[in-house]
């Protein structure tokens, strides 16, 4: 993680590292008081970021390291289950879902992606 800023948000990412459909950034969370991993995506043009953790079973989802759209590059697969989620919304979209995925609120400006911190969302303490 880089620089902290209460108004602008935590620096994750230069934008041209998220790729439209390609692979994603990953990083690490403190969410409701359990680290996590999550990762941030490029979908139709726009920047989004979820808990790398299946609704069915809670486990991490990418098939290779940061690897988590199907062939089209349209879906998100847990690559142990089948479930499919929307890259804009982690809402299920088919598969042995139990819920949508937890969304982390990204924003991008000037070439920097940041994700912004929530009550039950925080940088990890080291």
């Amino acid at each position: 993680m880089k620089e902290v800023s209460a108004d602008s948000g935590i620096e994750l990412c230069p934008g041209d590292a998220l790729v439209e459909g390609g692979r994603a950034f990953s990083f690490d969370v403190c969410f409701a008081g359990e680290n996590c991993r999550a990762f941030a995506i490029r979908f139709e043009g726009k920047v989004h970021a979820f808990l790398n953790r299946c609704t069915h079973v809670a486990m991490e989802m990418d098939y290779q390291p940061d690897r988590f759209f199907d062939d089209t590059g349209r879906w998100l697969l847990c690559a142990t289950h089948g479930a499919a989620y929307r890259p804009d919304t982690g809402e299920c979209a088919g598969g042995p879902c139990r819920g949508g995925l937890v969304k982390i609120p990204l924003s991008e400006s000037e070439g920097v992606v940041r994700w912004h911190t929530a009550d039950n969302l925080q940088p990890v303490e080291f």
